[in-house]
């Protein structure tokens, strides 16, 4: 599966959150290979902000394009817990993970970057920053015993390429609360 194919069922969700006014941001892996090095992936992270109000029209959206789980999706947005949907056409699984309510969550999505699709004349989707997943993808290497070559690559990949577009005050602050300032030092140095 070539990372044209991921996006292109992104562009049907984001679409129906668009449509819904349901905000959500793209993270993980699609993100960080939109702002790095593109890889392949196997699945997709959103985080959305779906209100109770919007669950059935939301279920019965994304039934044309999506197996999903009407049960798992209402208890999921009531408990701001995580569901996940899979796209009938290339079996692609995408999770939505409810956005919190904490401080940290709600300047994630005042920070999402409406991002142009590479190769696409319409096709606009909110990603998280490049700041975010750089957090994220260090934060997930150190929870994961600092063994995963592919969340350490992803993050020294978005400081690589993003490197003078990114909000460095920011940067250090966010991995500052999340424990991985040295982890981002170490990056940085291995990157210049």
């Amino acid at each position: 599966m070539s990372l044209s194919d991921p996006l292109s069922v992104v562009n049907i969700l984001t679409n129906i959150f668009e449509k819904l006014s349901v905000e959500y941001l793209i993270g993980g892996s699609l993100a960080s290979s939109l702002y790095g090095i593109p890889r392949a992936t196997q699945d997709v992270d959103v985080v959305a902000d779906i209100r109770v109000t919007q669950v059935n029209a939301l279920i019965e959206n994304l039934r044309a394009s999506f197996f999903v789980d009407e049960d798992m999706i209402q208890k999921a947005v009531k408990t701001r817990e995580t569901f996940n949907i899979i796209d009938r056409e290339y079996l692609f699984k995408i999770d939505i993970f409810m956005c919190g309510v904490d401080e940290f969550s709600n300047k994630e999505m005042e920070r999402r970057v409406l991002f142009q699709v590479p190769d696409s004349i319409s096709q606009k989707i909110y990603l998280c920053s490049p700041e975010d997943i750089i957090a994220h993808k260090l934060y997930w290497y150190k929870l994961g015993n600092l063994v995963s070559e592919r969340q350490w690559l992803d993050a020294a990949n978005v400081l690589k390429v993003q490197n003078e577009k990114l909000d460095f005050r920011y940067l250090k602050e966010i991995c500052t609360s999340r424990g991985v300032i040295d982890l981002l030092e170490k990056a940085l140095k291995e990157t210049k």
